[in-house]
């Protein structure tokens, strides 16, 4: 048996924004910073590790896409991001530029 984070790296993937205006309307998105590790917070999310994903919140180092947020990334119709779902959630992360 593929152990945890094998199995969610065969699931990353890149997303358009129009894959997510669905996601982000039912409020399941999750922005994670540039500095984490997509897969970390993918396993952790899965693994109930509490610990990890709330520290990571009060860092605001993952968190849910700011009104803002969202209406720059319309602006922009070619915007790409790196995604994983991790039920319920869809993962997010802005590439670095």
């Amino acid at each position: 048996m593929k152990d945890l984070r094998a199995e969610l790296a065969e699931n990353l993937d890149e997303a358009e924004l129009d894959w997510l205006k669905p996601h982000i309307q039912r409020d399941v998105v999750v922005v994670v910073d540039q500095n984490l590790d997509l897969l970390d917070v993918g396993v952790a999310l899965a693994s109930d590790d509490a610990l990890s994903v709330q520290h990571w919140i009060s860092e605001q180092l993952i968190q849910k896409p700011s009104v803002e947020q969202i209406v720059k990334w319309n602006n922009d119709q070619s915007k790409r991001f790196q995604a994983l779902i991790v039920q319920p959630y869809v993962l997010v992360q802005e590439p670095s530029v």
